[in-house]
């Protein structure tokens, strides 16, 4: 649970899906979910009465461009920086990696 009673996944779903700027349904459509049902889906999973399935997971995060593990985690700085890191390209998460690499072998 979140700080503020919700799971994390729906506390997590819902900042994506507004700092994207995308309304439930947009946002529920675009992840495959029938047109009929994707506003109400997507409102459930914010409001926690429902988890989804770690496939919608991977639908919504390709959707909202937030990696999957950003909708578990729990740390707050953890998850700005999954968002940060996904945001780099392949070759600049390799020189982010490669940096920590050598800060965390220097004692």
């Amino acid at each position: 649970m979140s700080d503020n009673g919700l799971p994390i996944v729906a506390r997590r779903l819902r900042e994506a899906r507004v700092r994207k700027g995308l309304s439930q349904k947009a946002l529920g459509i675009a992840a495959g979910i029938h047109v009929d049902s994707a506003s109400p889906r997507i409102n459930q999973y914010e409001q926690g009465k429902h988890a989804p399935d770690f496939l919608t997971i991977k639908n919504l995060a390709s959707v909202l461009g937030v990696p999957v593990p950003y909708f578990y985690s729990e740390d707050e700085l953890l998850a700005e920086l999954l968002i940060l890191l996904n945001s780099l390209l392949r070759p600049q998460q390799e020189e982010v990696k490669k940096y920590l690499v050598r800060k965390m072998t220097r004692k």
